[in-house]
């Protein structure tokens, strides 16, 4: 067996390079969620201290223990959970709760979102740890983070607030929106309510610090954050059309830059890229040799149709290449993965997409195997064992 690479084969017009963003956030992370396609990556793998946009964690967990129901050790959105004096001491941003109160799952749930608050992170965490500590919580948070595969990331606390070791990396902040997104539907429309005036308690602490939700760009999410140490920060997603834009910046100066450059990742992100259909399910790429089969070839065809994001402006062709193993031992039933269609547009990741067998190839008889042995074998000494073409 040996590689079979089909090369110079013009896979779709009139493709340029996007122009590169230049962010001022010391670190950010861009992705277009409905491909997977990195768009920007500045110091996205570096673990930083995440203020409160690690209280996306938190959710992340309590969701999951509502999914559970309390019958299961989970919560009811309905269940009212005590307010410990541990988490009234907190400062910062606060749903302003009183130790000896018990408050509603459901409103901590919009306290954390909304108004960012610290106490609300707390109660949700003292409920749900396993020593009934906030620091047990964290410890969770961590195994947690790391099953979903944000190695960055480790948590001291459930709200980012400022302490020696509690750091996630922006790439990780954007798997856990992605996942937030992904698998919790019905509560991430939370995330776009531009208000939550908790028992009119505070008026002035009721507002989204969101800056994005009212700009009419698509945004519907998800979380600020802001310390001195970490600057301002922001986790923020975006849809518009069929697309979906995830994108984490930090270590902006003010909040003012921080609402600008959100503004200007969304418009870049959007404008710059576009979706291309390049094949429908069924179009074939190329064929492959089969090996003792009862027929010498298999059509390599595209699984789905594929559609992948490219950079919008256009002015030449590009290129891609189809690889797989070959020949192909038979037999070989239909949709069987046996190839990758790859290519790389310029400012983009290396792309591959599968290729599948278009039909059943049962092993052959005795004389199409010789034959199909014969062939082979002088393909290989013509072409050497690269076998290249």
């Amino acid at each position: 067996m040996f590689r079979i690479v089909l090369a110079a084969f013009v896979l779709v017009a009139s493709t340029l390079s996007a122009a590169a963003f230049e962010t001022r956030a010391g670190a950010a992370f861009v992705m277009d969620q409905t491909t997977g396609t990195v768009l920007l990556n500045k110091n996205a793998d570096a673990p930083l201290p995440p203020a409160s946009m690690s209280k996306l964690m938190t959710l992340y967990m309590a969701f999951e223990a509502v999914r559970r129901g309390k019958a299961d050790g989970g919560l009811d959105l309905n269940e009212r959970l005590p307010v410990s004096e541990h988490a009234q001491s907190y400062g910062g941003s606060s749903m302003f709760l009183r130790s000896g109160e018990t408050v509603s799952v459901e409103d901590l749930l919009r306290g954390i979102i909304v108004v960012s608050g610290n106490d609300a992170c707390v109660v949700i965490a003292e409920a749900l740890s396993p020593d009934g500590t906030e620091y047990g919580f964290a410890r969770m948070m961590t195994q947690r983070a790391q099953q979903l595969g944000m190695n960055n990331s480790t948590f001291i606390n459930a709200s980012g607030w400022p302490q020696t070791g509690h750091v996630m990396s922006m790439r990780d902040l954007a798997i856990l929106a992605d996942r937030l997104i992904t698998d919790f539907p019905e509560f991430y429309p939370m995330f776009a309510e531009t208000e939550f005036p908790f028992d009119n308690r505070v008026p002035s602490n009721s507002r989204n610090r969101n800056p994005v939700l009212t700009m009419g760009i698509g945004a519907d999410g998800l979380k600020t954050g802001h310390t001195q140490e970490a600057g301002y920060g922001l986790v923020g997603s975006a849809k518009q059309g069929d697309r979906r834009v995830i994108f984490v910046i930090t270590g902006l100066e003010t909040t003012a830059a921080r609402a600008q450059e959100s503004q200007a990742i969304v418009n870049w992100a959007f404008r710059q890229f576009a979706m291309r259909d390049i094949g429908k399910a069924g179009q074939e790429f190329a064929k492959a040799d089969v090996w003792m089969g009862s027929s010498p070839q298999v059509g390599l065809v595209a699984a789905e149709d594929m559609n992948v994001l490219m950079p919008a402006l256009a002015d030449r062709e590009i290129e891609a290449e189809v690889v797989f193993t070959g020949p192909i031992e038979a037999p070989i039933a239909k949709g069987d993965p046996l190839g990758e269609l790859v290519f790389t547009p310029e400012g983009l990741p290396e792309m591959r997409l599968p290729l599948v067998a278009d039909q059943d190839v049962p092993s052959g008889g005795f004389v199409s195997r010789m034959m199909t042995a014969a062939m082979v074998l002088v393909t290989t000494l013509i072409q050497g064992p690269e076998g290249q073409s």
